[in-house]
């Protein structure tokens, strides 16, 4: 079938524009195609936005390491601070305490500041998980197991330990 004259227009029609066999088929593909470069697209938009989230659940846990780290450091300067702190005052020594009290409150601050917390030991019940044993003393006062002094304060940062507390614990 090739192009014919309409009788009507006295214009030529080819017998694809009539909806012939050969018009179904270009659309068809067409459309195949469209859904095919659509699906690559949705596709790789989900990949790209998976890859942006996985980068930035990266670069936060590495940034709490790093940060961990410094903190880790910091952790035996406030340990000499309360043991100068504990230590006792006569006369002229007491402006000396107020220096190392002032700089200990800067020190905890700061720690606060960036997120790390002191894990609670003396009263509670030892935790292997963020207390460590080095004592162990006979008490009729104590339950079996409940922490009885802290000798080290521990320290967490969000949900990772820092340092254990380090306890002495009752036994029965």
């Amino acid at each position: 079938m090739a192009d014919q004259i309409d009788d009507q227009t006295g214009q030529e029609t080819s017998a694809a524009t009539e909806g012939g066999p050969a018009a179904a088929d270009p659309g068809d593909a067409l459309r195949r195609e469209r859904d095919t470069l659509q699906d690559r697209l949705l596709r790789t938009a989900a990949e790209f936005d998976n890859y942006r989230k996985r980068i930035e659940r990266e670069r936060r846990e590495w940034t709490e390491f790093a940060g961990a780290d410094i903190l880790t450091d910091m952790l035996p300067i406030v340990d000499d601070l309360e043991r100068a702190l504990q230590a006792p005052t006569t006369g002229d020594v007491e402006a000396y305490r107020r220096g190392v009290e002032l700089i200990h409150k800067q020190m905890t601050d700061l720690l606060r500041k960036r997120g790390v917390k002191t894990i609670e030991a003396v009263g509670t019940q030892f935790d292997p998980r963020v207390h460590e044993a080095v004592m162990q003393e006979v008490s009729a006062d104590h339950k079996e197991g409940e922490v009885m002094a802290e000798l080290r304060r521990g320290y967490t940062l969000g949900d990772r330990l820092l340092r254990p507390a380090v306890v002495k614990v009752a036994k029965a």
